[in-house]
């Protein structure tokens, strides 16, 4: 059983900022932040199986992509790596990569990766603020400059890199084709609204991603059965014991808590290890919480955009 406010680990990265308000008061010194990962907080507590962090890129990541459970395994690794972004923010010229435009042999792909054409190759879209990325590893991916993003993963940092900008910084073109599902992405459901409180944004084998939206004032009960990461996005509310604001947030596992939104309402990012939603995750405890159109405490959640179509791994936190 477990219910605590996560502690924030800071990573720097050239790629980048140094202002991640109002997320985060870190990086006023002059380092460039690049990842806020949230961590329980007790580092001797066991590893857990998700990974939330925040993400702030001035500059683009590299080209890259995660190796699968299976392979992973092979290389010696306790699993691969499968992500989701949730974007925050976007500057108007921002954009993601997912997935190639057509499938590529591996020797296409190599060839791609050495002439550089690979960043032709790219299915490039539009970053849209409170859009949802779904990477499954294997998934050949990047991320551009003028994100802060939320990302969902599996606890694992093996990244294999196929395309660098030209930054000196050794690739892992021979594991990446190996890992690599060299084609277009797959086709990804859209949010699916679970009731007025709650929306569907990500399913996969490893986590379930949410988007709760409570109105102001309204109490809640919330029943994490599973590993669950919760993070505040809009508003503010008391989660069990703490309060917390736009960028903090808590872990639960095998426990209940309590929330209470506050007068400006909540909304909040919920993962949790499983594989499909849990239908009885949340529990209105007070009137106040019938959230229904015609209710004065009523808060419309967040609009949803419409979706757009080195023999040892390198293991960092995003290269």
């Amino acid at each position: 059983m477990a219910l605590e406010q996560t502690r924030v680990e800071i990573v720097p990265k050239l790629w980048g900022s140094t202002d991640l308000l109002p997320w985060s008061e870190a990086g006023h010194d002059g380092v460039a932040i690049g990842e806020l990962w949230f961590q329980r907080r007790d580092p001797k507590t066991p590893e857990p199986a998700l990974l939330l962090k925040l993400l702030f890129t001035q500059e683009a990541l590299s080209i890259q992509v995660h190796p699968d459970d299976a392979l992973a395994q092979a290389m010696g690794q306790a699993h691969g790596k499968t992500e989701a972004w949730y974007i925050l923010s976007a500057t108007p010229e921002a954009t993601v990569g997912v997935g190639l435009t057509s499938v590529l042999t591996s020797e296409q792909l190599r060839s791609a990766i050495a002439d550089g054409s690979i960043t032709e190759h790219l299915q490039w879209r539009k970053a849209v603020k409170d859009d949802v990325i779904f990477v499954p590893a294997g998934t050949i991916h990047a991320i551009g400059a003028g994100l802060v993003l939320a990302e969902i993963q599996q606890r694992s940092d093996t990244t294999f890199r196929l395309f660098d900008h030209g930054r000196a910084r050794e690739l892992h073109i021979e594991r990446g084709v190996a890992a690599a599902h060299a084609g277009p992405a797959e086709n990804q459901a859209p949010p699916e609204r679970l009731s007025d409180t709650r929306t569907l944004l990500v399913a996969s084998p490893y986590f379930v991603l949410e988007r709760l939206d409570l109105a102001a004032g309204s109490a809640w009960e919330l029943d994490a059965r599973h590993e669950t990461w919760l993070v505040v996005i809009t508003g503010d509310a008391q989660l069990g014991p703490s309060q917390a604001g736009v960028g903090e947030g808590c872990f639960i596992e095998a426990q209940t808590m309590r929330i209470k939104a506050g007068r400006d309402g909540l909304t909040c990012l919920l993962a949790y290890e499983a594989a499909r939603p849990s239908h009885d995750l949340l529990r209105a405890l007070d009137a106040s919480a019938a959230l229904a159109p015609g209710n004065a405490a009523f808060q419309p959640p967040l609009p949803l955009p419409a979706l757009a179509g080195s023999t040892i791994p390198v293991t960092e936190a995003r290269p």
